[in-house]
């Protein structure tokens, strides 16, 4: 019997690669997958599925994910196409233990991994950059457990993947853009969500390495918001206020919403605004011309690629091609923002 291992071998291909053409997951090359499916075709295989799924049931596969979702309609896309998978994985036995938490609370992410620690044979986490977060996941790790981080990294972990963007080049292309479309002498206040996040740390960098060397910049403050519309509103109102020479707000993650209303309760629509991610509140905001400009970083193919890099590890047996499954950061403004 022909197999996943001696087509991938005949083709120069990882079995991971071979798993998806034939399975029609993900994205391969065209190329690459004509000529996997070619190759199998010559080889007379034949999948077997039924096996397959047998298989993996007797292994019991259980993942957990672990998102600070609460309030934060981004996440919505993120988890729309993880749970439509599990919901397809569910024929192969494996089961999803679904958690969720409101903002960056450490003490509360590290009692849902223990919690999850007994019963997990993979963790999908979206991790607070902090060393006792570090500490259980490569405790994890050393269990035996598979941890992939989304959207978010942390430092120095013993993680076997991180699927998301790319946050410094996320910052530097929010610098350059901001550059590009807002007057001259440039006087920007910044929103975070906290510095706790190592990509919202990231981001600012990338922003401030291109705008420090810009003529005329100044930063007017950076306020963290929690990823939480209340708060930013709350911060904007106040940046504002002790600095009405503020031309341009940057809103590093969630909270762009709260910030633009504040925008227009102080009448500033002088104000230009780049933010990231196209959700339906942004995008009113676009149409109202309050926000010029959005960053969009895929969040769909962040679940989806997740959720696929744990299920081939868990059923398949085949580790991650990659230590980093890096979403391109993509400018949207109203012209091409997509509802």
């Amino acid at each position: 019997m022909v197999t996943i291992k001696q087509i991938a071998e005949l083709c120069g291909v990882s079995r991971g690669t071979v798993d998806r053409v034939l399975n029609n997951r993900g994205n391969v090359k065209p190329e690459k997958r004509q000529l996997v499916l070619d190759t199998a075709k010559q080889l007379n295989y034949q999948p077997n599925p039924a096996g397959k799924a047998l298989a993996a049931r007797k292994k019991n596969p259980i993942v957990g994910v672990l998102i600070a979702s609460e309030g934060v309609p981004f996440f919505d896309d993120v988890l729309l196409p993880m749970r439509k998978a599990a919901l397809k994985y569910e024929n192969y036995g494996m089961k999803v233990l679904w958690r969720s938490m409101r903002g960056f609370n450490v003490d509360e992410q590290c009692g849902i991994i223990d919690e999850l620690a007994q019963e997990v044979n993979a963790l999908i986490i979206n991790p607070v950059n902090d060393k006792r977060i570090i500490a259980k996941l490569d405790n994890l790790v050393t269990q035996g457990i598979f941890v992939v981080t989304i959207n978010n990294d942390v430092d120095t972990c013993r993680r076997h993947c991180y699927v998301g963007t790319d946050y410094l080049q996320g910052g530097r292309t929010a610098g350059a853009l901001l550059k590009m479309i807002a007057p001259p002498g440039i006087h920007a206040g910044v929103l975070m969500g906290s510095q706790s996040m190592q990509g919202h740390r990231e981001r600012l960098k990338g922003f401030l390495e291109v705008l420090e060397k810009t003529e005329g910049f100044e930063l007017m403050g950076v306020r963290e918001n929690d990823d939480d519309d209340m708060i930013s509103y709350e911060e904007t109102r106040q940046l504002l206020a002790e600095h009405p020479e503020t031309n341009a707000l940057f809103i590093i993650s969630s909270g762009a919403y709260g910030a633009a209303r504040a925008v227009v309760a102080q009448n500033r629509r002088d104000i230009v605004m780049v933010v990231f991610d196209t959700i339906p509140s942004t995008i009113r905001m676009m149409r109202d011309h309050i926000i010029q400009a959005a960053i969009y970083q895929h969040p769909r193919q962040q679940g989806r690629r997740a959720m696929q890099v744990v299920f081939d590890y868990l059923v398949n047996g085949i580790k991650p091609e990659h230590e980093k499954y890096i979403m391109r950061n993509e400018i949207r403004i109203l012209e091409n923002v997509v509802d």
